[in-house]
């Protein structure tokens, strides 16, 4: 055992000491973000922004760049005179990228049977999605987004939403923000919005309510983590971000695969997995009935996903954004005034004082935009990652091979000019907004932030709601200041697109509210 390890490290050494020395003879190019080349040929592989190396591939810049994937994907991709790169991993593994609009309505429309999520995506995040609806494809898929469809389409649902958004909104989240207000101390917007979402989520899919956002152990405030609500509600919730977190590293490792030895030995991250998923949800939720059925726990799991991460990642970024954009922010309590004086006396059984009605979200057009241009520069979910099935050629002429990995960087697809023009890069919700004041929808496409095709997101009005809920009674109330002047914007590659080291603000009551 002990020569295995011996060579397995010498192994592991001649291995970077190779990579060390290509690198050094066949330095990686100097792509400046966003800056387009001009190229006769996109096809020539002499024009490939990504350079390749014998045997090893794209891997050295990969370990180079392994801690910024997403900016170091935007790099090559805004390098490329098509918005496509094809990257070449050890072990003739090859995975296409792209950020053209065209070609993601082929994959996820046009030939969409083509590129399924595949057996390699499938079996990386069994452990934890197992057969859920974000892990499924074929008939296991059809169903359950057929069942799906008929429960999210029903406006009973729909009300149901807003009514746990507005009690949780007026029962936790303006309770917690009034005593930071009043101590003046910091809170973690992040986890609270995580916590939130966790809340509402379990009360709307199983009719439970852990209580996380409660105060009765602990409310956030000054990097208090350990939240409200039951121990066992604020223990899984913990387990569920630890979870996630592990389970996309496995794709980001530098050999592919390790993480299934670290998973045979019951090592390291691997072992935490598994203690993770072993705070099993049912017995949390469903107490006293058989808890064995392991299909209703993947499809648990993946409703708990969608509707805790992406929302929270989503008004995480957004908050951050608008913290140093004062004629934004100036422009959302405007129309938030003006919504509460075109209904004055008239909220209605769903509104009230401190929250607001179906219709009265439905008139915030100015919100929505300046939620989904948030959205445009930090989609919840940057990188979708599908298989191909059969020998494809996308619409701008990239080969994709049989059994090839095809990825969609909506990231990216923000942040590239011939995208969005060039004030990709600035944060403008006008872009949103038609000449009436409206917002102005674009082609899913163009904005996959909720993916497109056959598997565009069920719950994108659920959402917005929630989103636009929580934005609207926030601003009308609070002024949000980041703690350090906005400046902090680190980014945590997990399931969704995460702030490292949450978003501490401190938060300020309006005088008479906005």
């Amino acid at each position: 055992m002990e020569l295995s390890s011996s060579a397995s490290g010498l192994l592991l050494l001649l291995v970077l000491l190779a990579i060390t020395v290509l690198l050094f003879v066949y330095p990686s190019p100097d792509i400046p973000s966003g800056q387009k080349k001009k190229k006769k040929d996109p096809h020539n592989p002499d024009d490939d922004p990504l350079k390749t190396y014998p045997l090893v591939g794209n891997l050295p810049q990969f370990l180079l760049n392994r801690h910024r994937l997403l900016d170091w994907q935007t790099d090559l991709l805004a390098a490329s005179p098509i918005d496509t790169i094809t990257v070449r991993r050890p072990g003739n593994i090859r995975l296409v990228i792209t950020a053209n609009p065209l070609n993601v309505e082929h994959v996820l429309r046009s030939n969409f049977d083509n590129y399924p999520k595949g057996a390699r995506f499938v079996s990386t995040v069994q452990d934890f999605l197992g057969r859920g609806i974000f892990n499924a494809n074929g008939e296991l898929w059809r169903s359950q987004r057929k069942t799906a469809s008929f429960e999210f389409n029903t406006r009973s649902l729909r009300n149901f939403v807003v009514e746990n958004v507005q009690r949780e909104i007026r029962e936790r989240l303006l309770p917690l923000l009034n005593r930071a207000a009043r101590a003046g101390a910091v809170v973690d917007l992040q986890d609270v919005f995580e916590r939130f979402a966790f809340d509402n989520v379990c009360r709307v899919s199983f009719n439970q309510d852990p209580a996380c956002l409660a105060d009765e152990k602990g409310d956030g405030i000054e990097g208090d983590k350990s939240g409200g609500g039951s121990s066992l509600a604020a223990v899984f919730a913990l387990a569920f971000e630890d979870a996630t977190s592990i389970s996309a590293g496995r794709f980001r490792y530098t050999i592919p695969g390790m993480w299934q030895i670290k998973k045979l030995l019951d090592i390291g991250s691997e072992r935490c997995l598994r203690e993770s998923i072993l705070t099993d949800l049912l017995s949390r939720f469903v107490a006293g009935q058989d808890n064995s059925d392991e299909y209703l726990r993947d499809i648990i799991i993946s409703f708990l996903l969608a509707g805790r991460e992406t929302t929270s990642s989503a008004l995480s970024w957004f908050f951050w954004l608008l913290s140093s954009r004062p004629k934004v922010e100036r422009k959302i309590l405007d129309e938030l005034r003006s919504v509460r004086a075109a209904r004055k006396g008239d909220t209605g059984a769903e509104g009230g004082k401190d929250t607001f009605s179906m219709e009265e979200l439905k008139e915030m057009h100015y919100l929505h935009a300046a939620i989904s241009e948030a959205m445009r520069l930090f989609p919840p979910v940057p990188i979708n990652r599908l298989a191909c099935l059969a020998d494809d050629v996308l619409p701008d002429g990239t080969f994709v091979g049989e059994g090839w990995f095809m990825s969609y960087n909506s990231y990216a697809m923000g942040r590239i000019p011939v995208v969005w023009g060039v004030d990709c890069g600035q944060y403008k919700p006008e872009r949103w907004v038609d000449d009436g004041g409206h917002f102005r929808q674009e082609s899913t496409f163009r904005y996959p932030v909720f993916n497109a095709g056959p598997r565009t997101c069920l719950g994108r009005e659920m959402a917005y709601i929630q989103m636009k809920s929580i934005a609207a009674s926030v601003l009308e109330r609070f002024a949000v200041e980041v703690e350090d002047g906005g400046k902090h914007s680190a980014k945590t590659l997990s399931m969704t697109l995460r702030m490292k080291g949450g978003l501490p603000v401190r938060v300020r009551e309006r005088d008479g509210h906005c």
